[in-house]
């Protein structure tokens, strides 16, 4: 094993920072915060040092490792990355530092179970956007459930936070049951679930159907797409800001993820045959989530929908089958887990002073914090696909795809954006302008110096990312071209 290789490095790193955590005393809050806040750090510096060293100009898994686990069933512990999985574990190691520092005050008991559930949680959202197995694919997927379920029932914000952790734990587990089944019919059937094996293993087209049919149910409620979405907006409401945080951020770009590796190179028949099914629910969530944040009155609500509508833009992105939509669904993930997770620390910072989320209690903050409005308006901007923002390129690559499959699904997909400023100017309009509602609130406070030093990085991110979208799309160009070379094969 290469132990100075960066992407064991950033894998291992949360490992050793939870084993020390376990040695820390509980009552040490102070040096539990620090030990959990440099492990982070040190694991983002890591998983910079790989971009560093990444070979965009290849389309094989770089950094790759193979560890024995099972010779004796044919299963062994390969890790690699490619453009795809890289920037999504950057984005992982990003928001679990950040989700750490957001939480360093509004988080007052067990704070070392805390930032344990944080920092495991980082590990296995790594593993799984890193090895090369299906059946360990699978393992670190579901167990994604466990330290998320915690951080929602224990930590949670309101009274509903046991309903809605065990609502999102049943939903993805029971989803999930019948990949399970069809992971282990492909492993009888190839002897093997080594994923670069898989990609060239040609399945009958009645297996691809019902083998399809099985993964997608696991994938459509990660994503989540309609009707498959109820328990999202449930999540949200409930968990701390900091799990919202991690949940929209990276969480729900592991249906999108797995379509990318599994679902599309595995099954490339079937992907055009249901190609239909999943234009209709995705137009549906498109239009239909975009209505529905325009009712809503609690804030993570709101974003919670809103998230709904653009993770329907990814699954056309996925399957339009050609280069624009594949890296625009890419770059959409990337901008998304950005800007949606901007917007849920804002709304935290408002949940952190007043303890409410319902819309109605809010109005003229600018007059108070007018720091916070600047900031919220660049997120909201951000979130509608301004040009110039990170949403915007991904957006259109999506809708130039959309196009070459059919100019009334690009009409139809596009009234969502003209929905999504509608949504994003009145929820900022109803926050940041009117009078002051001092008979609900009568004490205001602007961000905080950490607070402001949180927001600033996404900023800078998400403005480059809209500017200069080259040096992503560069990293990801030749993944994305092995990917379709796969459905071609």
């Amino acid at each position: 094993m290469k132990f100075f290789n960066p992407l064991v490095l950033t894998s291992i790193t949360p490992l050793i920072g939870v084993f020390i955590l376990f040695l820390i005393p509980s009552t040490n809050e102070v040096l539990c915060r620090r030990v959990a806040l440099w492990f982070s750090c040190l694991c983002f510096l890591f998983s910079l040092i790989i971009w560093i060293q990444f070979d965009s100009f290849t389309s094989i898994f770089q950094f790759s490792e193979t560890f024995i686990w099972f010779p004796a069933l044919n299963i062994y512990y390969t890790i690699g990355i490619d453009g795809i999985s890289l920037f999504l574990i950057l984005l992982t190691t990003l928001l679990i530092m950040i989700c750490i520092l957001v939480s360093w005050e509004s988080i007052q008991f067990a704070i070392k179970d805390y930032l344990i559930c944080f920092l495991l949680l980082e590990f296995i959202l790594i593993q799984v956007f890193s090895v090369l197995d299906l059946l360990l694919f699978y393992i670190y997927f579901e167990s994604v459930l466990i330290p998320m379920f915690l951080i929602i029932g224990i930590w949670g914000s309101r009274i509903r936070k046991i309903r809605a952790a065990f609502q999102f734990f049943l939903y993805t587990l029971v989803g999930s049951l019948l990949m399970l089944v069809a992971l282990l019919f492909i492993y009888l059937e190839v002897g093997s679930t080594d994923m670069q094996i898989l990609w060239h293993t040609n399945f009958t087209e009645i297996r691809q159907l019902f083998l399809w049919l099985a993964f997608f149910s696991s994938f459509a409620i990660k994503i989540p797409m309609i009707p498959f979405h109820i328990w999202l907006p449930e999540a949200h409401a409930e968990a701390p800001t900091a799990g919202s945080v991690i949940l929209a951020g990276v969480l729900l770009k592991l249906g999108g993820y797995g379509f990318l590796r599994f679902t599309l190179p595995m099954f490339p028949m079937a992907s055009v045959y249901f190609s239909p099914l999943i234009y209709t629910l995705s137009l549906i969530a498109t239009i239909y989530a975009s209505l529905t944040t325009l009712r809503q009155i609690d804030l993570k609500k709101i974003i919670a929908y809103s998230s709904v509508s653009h993770m329907g833009f990814v699954t056309i992105g996925i399957f339009s089958f050609n280069i624009q939509g594949v890296e625009g669904s890419v770059l959409l993930m990337l901008s998304h887990g950005l800007v949606s997770s901007a917007l849920f620390l804002s709304i935290g910072v408002l949940y952190d002073r007043y303890k409410t989320r319902i819309i109605k209690y809010y109005s003229g903050l600018t007059q108070v914090m007018p720091i916070f409005t600047s900031f919220f308006l660049f997120f909201s901007f951000c979130n509608l696909g301004f040009p110039g923002t990170s949403s915007f390129i991904g957006e259109l690559l999506i809708l130039i795809s959309a196009y070459k499959i059919s100019s009334c699904l690009t009409f139809l997909v596009s009234l969502s954006m003209i929905l999504a400023a509608a949504y994003s100017i009145w929820l900022f309009n109803r926050i940041s302008f009117g009078t002051l509602k001092v008979h609900y609130i009568s004490l205001f406070q602007d961000i905080s110096r950490r607070e402001f030093f949180i927001f600033v990085p996404l900023v800078i991110l998400i403005l480059y990312m809209g500017i200069y979208p080259a040096l992503f799309l560069n990293e990801i160009h030749f993944s994305v071209l092995n990917l379709l070379e796969q459905l071609v094969y």
